[in-house]
């Protein structure tokens, strides 16, 4: 149960980062106005609170695992909010990068 709670904590770590950056962009780039941003920046302040609840100890460990976690996630947000089509190697590069979620976080250790 420990894994299947960590994998929902990394999905929701990038919901609240990755939304959160895209309401900031919406707000600034695309000129929405501040209430745009503003709730980009509660959201992504939510992410730090979520990243928090990991199961694992390690600050480090975490925030390395969840780059791997963000890299595919944004890929995945810009296919389903900004109609962008990743191309071969934009998928390539999100599978290591969940290769090296799983081994930084998933891995056996011993003690």
């Amino acid at each position: 149960m420990t894994t299947g709670r960590s994998v929902l904590l990394f999905l929701l770590a990038a919901l609240a980062e990755i939304g959160g950056a895209w309401l900031v962009w919406q707000g600034v780039r695309e000129h929405r106005g501040w209430l745009w941003a503003g709730a980009g920046v509660v959201a992504l302040g939510l992410y730090g609170f979520v990243a928090t609840l990991q199961p694992d100890a390690h600050f480090g460990r975490i925030l390395a695992a969840y780059g791997g976690v963000f890299v595919a996630g944004s890929l995945a947000w810009g296919m389903a909010v900004d109609g962008f089509r990743p191309d071969r190697y934009d998928v390539a590069g999100a599978v290591i990068c969940l290769v090296g979620v799983a081994v930084i976080m998933y891995a056996p250790r011993g003690g």
